[in-house]
């Protein structure tokens, strides 16, 4: 089971504690998937959803808040490994324009009501349960394991729009964008997805998706360290080679006898120790070395062998002269 349908599964077992929490979550509901069939003159409310555990709270709302039987229709999908569709049914009766009035779906007027209700997000308690219908009704949530993506999607752009507004109210930086003929509110921060699962309510989900995040950040940061330690070594081993072939060939040219005392005694422990680091080249000098110190002279040394191999190129032989001190 994808970790989206865990979080809605979680979700869809909150149970808000006031009525009017429950009126802005079935409200949100309602207007995510919720659309009304009209037959004749007589006029009924479907709700359209693919999770059994979005519908049986549907069905339970819509009984608790209106004392209405809802109806509920399963529909098997034809097509392998898709989900079922479930669609919870509020047939004619004389009461649904008074439960439309009051979930925000039409005006007084009788005309249909774009975006929220203000009325019914007046709480911070009932702005969080509007935020839950909203997510169970068109949202999603990729594994943390991935990449972090939350998102609302909706075919209206008013409702788009204003639930982007109320997930900033929280703090939150969602942002809207059109997708095709869907407008999709979406959070890409982890900080910013965990702090709406809070807010929503998903704390089992909450403390999974933490869970799974401090884990990946902790693997990442070893393959930085392990990535950067072996560029490192890389580095190193490279370095070391270089000055090797180097040395060899000052000795092959001139002799490391011509090299003066300073330069000589690096040679040589280079030689005898390819694989130490500087630190340990300049420990093992007469007197002791820093690192500083060892870089200079290696690098003295890689420009004496590169001075030869240019005379040698020109027919000059090996009679170029190392040169300085050799401090």
């Amino acid at each position: 089971m994808s970790f989206s349908m865990l979080t809605k599964n979680e979700l869809a077992r909150v149970t808000a504690k006031r009525d009017c929490c429950k009126l802005a979550e079935l409200a949100a509901l309602v207007k995510m998937d919720g659309f009304l069939h009209i037959s004749g003159r007589q006029v009924s409310l479907q709700i359209i959803n693919q999770n059994a555990a979005v519908a049986r709270k549907l069905f339970k709302l819509i009984k608790e808040l209106f004392g209405i039987q809802a109806e509920v229709l399963v529909r098997k999908s034809a097509r392998l490994r898709r989900n079922n569709t479930y669609l919870v049914r509020v047939p004619p009766r004389q009461e649904l324009p008074q439960m439309l009035a009051r979930l925000g779906v039409i005006k007084e007027d009788g005309f249909l009501r774009e975006g929220t209700f203000r009325e019914l997000l007046r709480s911070e308690c009932c702005r969080r349960a509007y935020l839950r219908g909203a997510f169970l009704g068109g949202g999603s949530v990729n594994s943390p394991g991935g990449a972090y993506h939350l998102e609302i999607v909706t075919s209206q752009r008013r409702l788009a729009a204003d639930i982007g507004k109320l997930l900033r109210k929280f703090g939150l930086a969602a942002r809207v964008s059109r997708r095709k003929e869907q407008y999709v509110v979406y959070l890409k921060e982890s900080e910013q997805i965990a702090n709406c699962l809070n807010i929503m309510g998903a704390h089992a989900a909450l403390l999974e998706f933490e869970s799974t995040k401090i884990y990946k950040d902790m693997r990442n940061q070893v393959n930085r360290l392990v990535n950067c330690e072996t560029a490192n070594l890389n580095k190193t081993v490279n370095a070391s080679l270089r000055q090797t072939e180097n040395i060899r060939f000052i000795a092959r040219s001139i002799g490391m006898d011509k090299l003066p005392s300073a330069l000589r005694e690096v040679a040589e422990l280079r030689l005898n120790f390819p694989d130490a680091s500087l630190k340990e080249l300049g420990e093992m000098a007469d007197p002791p070395l820093g690192k500083s110190g060892v870089n200079h002279r290696l690098r003295k040394l890689d420009q004496i062998a590169e001075r030869l191999r240019a005379a040698a190129e020109a027919g000059g032989g090996a009679a170029c002269s190392p040169g300085g001190n050799g401090s």
